[in-house]
């Protein structure tokens, strides 16, 4: 492998891998960014950035040699939110302004978001929300989702607004994430209807 700059650094060698690989990466997306530029097209071109999961453990690589999550919990493959919480990047010149959005949403609204935005019409029969007026500041304008929902192998999850419920086989754990980011307390006990209630989503997807 070659670990670039990293190769003298004194790390393991799957985290100078990493390191590289990222390296990498934010270079490349630079010199797309340029050409952009270059061709004057960067007004009319949307650049989106994002991830489909949160930082692996495969090849050695360790989540917590660079704090990849800082207070998330878990990771690629788990569902808490280190494993399924995403950062997204939209850049798109003169069209959206600089700022940052707490907006909850999830890959499957991503189709109706480009055929908002690209004037084409949106499929009926779709569970993905266009977040289109988030990204042009119309925030008055966004429609949200009752729930999101994910599976994995004998795990699942329930996010509604703030409240974040994860199964784990039958046992279902809640947490109030706009005081527990961590996802460190369990408060389903605390409150019962909440925990029910996604209890019932989840045995409804089933």
């Amino acid at each position: 492998p070659d670990y670039g700059m990293y190769k003298k650094r004194d790390w393991p060698n799957p985290e100078k891998g990493f390191a590289a690989m990222v390296t990498l990466m934010d270079s490349d997306m630079g010199k797309i960014i340029d050409l952009l530029k270059k061709l004057e097209i960067a007004e009319n071109t949307l650049v989106v950035f994002t991830s489909d999961n949160g930082p692996h453990q495969e090849g050695g690589h360790k989540v917590d040699f660079f704090d990849s999550n800082g207070k998330l919990k878990g990771h690629k493959r788990s569902l808490h939110d280190g494993g399924i919480r995403v950062p997204m990047i939209a850049w798109w010149p003169k069209t959206i302004k600089p700022g940052v959005s707490n907006h909850a949403s999830a890959f499957w609204d991503w189709l109706p978001t480009a055929c908002e935005l690209g004037g084409a019409e949106t499929p009926e029969g779709i569970d993905g929300i266009s977040f289109a007026p988030t990204l042009l500041g119309n925030t008055n304008k966004q429609v949200r989702h009752d729930y999101l929902f994910w599976r994995w192998s004998r795990f699942r999850a329930v996010r509604m607004k703030n409240w974040k419920g994860v199964q784990t086989d039958k046992t279902l754990a809640l947490y109030d994430l706009s005081k527990d980011i961590g996802e460190e307390t369990d408060v389903a006990d605390e409150n019962p209807k909440i925990a029910d209630r996604i209890r019932k989503i989840i045995a409804e997807l089933e």
